[in-house]
């Protein structure tokens, strides 16, 4: 018994010196953040960490548990120390987020990446000693690794290898919820899956025949024409075109919705924004959506459209987007097309960026690219540095010379909220036909109508009926006809 509570200790290892930048801090929690019943029961599915699934005795059966992954990371980088340890910090946020816990991390400077084992040789060997010494499972690396290097640097440090890419895709498979997003994930990993498969020996099934090659087989070797990596090649490809057909059938549901917005003229605003900026916690302060919100990348993956309130009256959607972070996937990116959408047929977008993160600039020069590529460039944006009550003064004044024209706001207080809002309904497009109306009183839907989606000017009741003087849009002025006065 005393052997298998010791199990229960931390495991032992040189554990980075500043936990991943991105996770510091306490996790928003509030009445503006609803129930969050998502959050606890994802907590729920969490693994436990300093236990072990080896057995050493048979009786020791009722005590196993899944224990966590211990990843050693790894980079490579040409630039400034700074930017190379950032992106290393956010691998690690990247990772424990994952479900990993992060041992040591190691960086390179070299110009490029090495061709065969991505770090250089004699890096490769001190990694494989680091490995051993702190018992690490698993090597991550800081960027995409080509098949060859993946294989070459396993074969070094004789643990698994994964590339940054692999990490952030386990994430969106883990976060998944809704029926689209789970199919736009499985989409991005057999994409990312398909140049890197790979078998062995007998398991791969040759065409062949007689004396062939060489080996001596002779007869009754011949394979049945295909290698078995083809056979896996032809079912991924097969699987990747159904789950496409699949995607595409759920765009019918979104354009009906979004043309039942347009229809009512309702204006559309994009929440967007670097992975846990606080989007889902500042859509939340505004809406009181109740989205789960959790001090972690990628919590939220699933685009969620609210109805909110500018402070004149007029009625606008706001919605929750996908974050993004450096080096994003590109396979993501064309899967999660379709929900970026939201973002492209917006008329504003809420550029959140977090205000207590060391380089914010990096963040917001990433999420604007990453906008460029869905065409919503030339959509007027809010930026907006949250979490403001982490940062002193003195960073206010940096952040102010970084974007001039920003608001401050913290989703945990409410600060700035207000603002955005004021902002929001600055920038909407606004009704500009001005008319006068008299509707009578026992039409009560079109006074309403008017309050809700347009500009109500001046408001007087008289005798035959409520006399309006409003701003309204052309594409209503023939419903409103017979009540022009």
């Amino acid at each position: 018994m005393e052997r298998i509570l010791a199990w229960a200790q931390p495991a032992e290892g040189t554990v980075l010196d500043e936990r991943a930048q991105a996770l510091d801090g306490d996790t928003i929690e509030g009445d503006a953040d609803g129930e969050q019943l998502d959050r606890a029961d994802r907590a729920a599915l969490r693994r436990v960490d300093g236990l072990r699934t080896e057995l050493e005795d048979v009786t020791e059966v009722e005590y196993r548990e899944l224990r966590l992954e211990n990843v050693v990371l790894v980079g490579v980088y040409s630039g400034s120390t700074g930017d190379a340890e950032n992106s290393l910090r956010e691998l690690a946020a990247l990772a424990e987020t994952a479900g990993a816990q992060v041992l040591d991390g190691m960086l390179q400077r070299r110009p490029n990446p090495d061709p065969a084992t991505y770090v250089g040789r004699g890096k490769a060997d001190e990694l494989a000693e680091v490995v051993q010494e702190l018992g690490a499972d698993t090597v991550v690396a800081d960027s995409e690794l080509s098949p060859s290097q993946r294989r070459a640097l396993e074969d070094r440090v004789k643990v698994k290898v994964i590339d940054r890419t692999a990490v952030i895709l386990d994430i969106f498979s883990q976060h998944a919820k809704s029926r689209e997003g789970k199919a736009q994930v499985e989409l991005a990993q057999l994409e990312y899956l398909l140049p890197r498969l790979r078998g062995w020996g007998e398991s791969m099934s040759r065409q062949a025949g007689g004396q062939v090659g060489g080996q001596g087989a002779g007869m009754g070797s011949r394979g049945p024409g295909e290698t078995k990596i083809e056979l896996d090649r032809r079912r991924i490809h097969t699987r990747m075109a159904k789950l496409r057909r699949q995607i595409k059938g759920f765009a019918p549901a979104r354009q009906a919705k979004r043309a039942n917005r347009d229809r009512f003229e309702v204006p559309g605003v994009a929440i967007a924004g670097y992975t846990n900026a606080g989007k889902s916690s500042l859509l939340n302060r505004i809406t009181g959506a109740g989205v789960l919100v959790e001090n972690a990348l990628f919590a939220t993956l699933d685009a969620t459209v609210r109805r909110a309130t500018t402070p004149d009256g007029r009625e606008f959607t706001i919605a929750d987007t996908v974050g993004f972070v450096r080096n994003l996937p590109h396979q993501l990116v064309e899967a999660f097309r379709s929900t970026l959408e939201e973002v492209a047929e917006s008329e504003l977008i809420v550029h959140v960026v977090d205000g207590s993160h060391p380089d914010p600039a990096s963040q917001i020069a990433t999420v604007r690219d990453v906008l460029g590529e869905t065409g919503a460039r030339s959509i007027p944006e809010i930026v907006v540095f949250n979490k403001t009550d982490l940062i002193s003064d003195d960073e206010r004044l940096v952040l102010r010379g970084l974007q001039p024209d920003a608001i401050f706001a913290s989703a945990r207080t409410g600060e700035g909220v207000d603002e955005i809002l004021a902002r929001i309904a600055e920038l909407l497009p606004r009704p500009e036909v001005e008319v006068t109306l008299l509707v009578p009183y026992d039409r009560g839907d079109v006074v309403s109508m008017l309050h809700d989606r347009f500009e109500v000017v001046q408001e007087r009741h008289e005798e035959g009926g409520t006399r309006i003087d409003a701003k309204v849009s052309e594409a209503v002025l023939s419903q409103l006809a017979e009540f022009r006065a």
